[in-house]
């Protein structure tokens, strides 16, 4: 367990620094592909995350001048602060792609893809974590970043591409080195993807061999695991990615849990309902009412599992997977409402 006494002040002080950017708090939002929007983001915010992340943008597509990729860096003044992920494989292309950022986009930070186990970027565009097979890379990529931005350069990685392969103190090491201002750390491999459990002493780890601040990641769902996880590993802060997935609230309930000891209670139905609504209406704003109903699904299929469960849960989220209209939530709102009551 951390040092006890450096433990409680970092509670009570409840604020840390990435570089020159004071973040308010320490539970910051993961950065999550496709899910990890402006409308994801001010949610999030408002709720309580003390940072806000994007989804990771594809260097080769703001060099390209992609039409997707460059919208995707654009940063509400409501976020702020917020980092903005990148990834790809190229140094030259991360010096391009980095100018662009520091031109056009508003975010405060720019943090590294360095983890992402997902075929498509690992073995298709051998990024994300794939970059872990080469520490050396690592380093160029970081330092010519660091070099071409004025903002503060973070990392996110995985221990390694496997258990025979666990590499995250030396790669953390070659990126401190490199002059990034933070790194995080989720406790899986690449090999392990989302399975099993979250192996926290490696995050320790990281934490004991730099002296830049590190963000702990993984298996962190309730209060409590924040907690916990901070206590554990000493890290500097905790960054929650699937467990925010439909349930926002969980960072002013870790905020409160970590200032207080007490448990907020969950979201009423009422509550809940304001909150879905104006998910939706953001996500509808940004994307058009046509897509961003039908990206708001699996939205709202995580937001179910907050709530009690009734026996009409099954056929509510079947129906949620065609909704096409507001109307059409409000009406499940209300199919909800009658299997509570019965």
């Amino acid at each position: 367990m951390a040092n006890s006494t450096s433990m409680v002040k970092k509670l009570v002080s409840n604020k840390f620094k990435i570089g020159d950017v004071e973040i308010p708090g320490l539970i910051i939002q993961g950065p999550m592909a496709g899910v990890a929007n402006e409308a994801f983001r001010l949610i999030s915010k408002k709720h309580g995350a003390a940072l806000v992340c994007s989804e990771m943008v594809s260097i080769e597509g703001l060099r390209h001048k992609n039409e997707k990729s460059h919208k995707m860096i654009s940063i509400n003044q409501s976020e702020h602060p917020a980092s903005l992920q990148l990834f790809g494989n190229d140094v030259e292309a991360f010096v391009k792609a980095t100018k662009l950022v520091d031109q056009y986009s508003d975010c405060d930070i720019i943090d590294l893809n360095l983890g992402c186990p997902a075929p498509k970027v690992a073995i298709r565009s051998q990024s994300g974590s794939q970059l872990l097979k080469t520490p050396k890379l690592i380093g160029e990529i970081v330092e010519a970043v660091v070099a071409n931005t004025t903002k503060p350069v973070t990392a996110k990685i995985r221990l390694g591409w496997d258990k025979e392969n666990i590499n995250a103190v030396e790669v953390a090491k070659i990126i401190e080195a490199a002059g990034a201002s933070a790194i995080t750390v989720h406790g899986r491999t690449r090999s392990e993807f989302y399975t099993g459990k979250a192996d926290w002493q490696q995050i320790k780890a990281v934490k004991e061999a730099v002296k830049i601040p590190v963000i702990g990641n993984g298996d962190v769902l309730t209060p409590e695991d924040a907690k916990t996880m901070l206590e554990e590993t000493g890290c500097d802060a905790v960054m929650i990615s699937r467990g925010s997935q439909g349930n926002p609230w969980i960072f002013a309930q870790c905020n409160h849990y970590l200032a207080t000891g007490e448990l907020l209670p969950k979201p009423s139905f009422e509550e809940w309902k304001v909150t879905v609504l104006e998910h939706l209406d953001l996500l509808a704003a940004l994307k058009g009412d046509h897509l961003g109903l039908r990206e708001f699904r699996k939205h709202l299929n995580w937001y179910w599992d907050v709530l009690p469960k009734t026996k009409n849960i099954k056929a509510i989220k079947d129906l949620t997977n065609k909704i096409e209209t507001r109307q059409d939530v409000l009406d499940l709102f209300m199919e909800y409402q009658k299997g509570l009551n019965n």
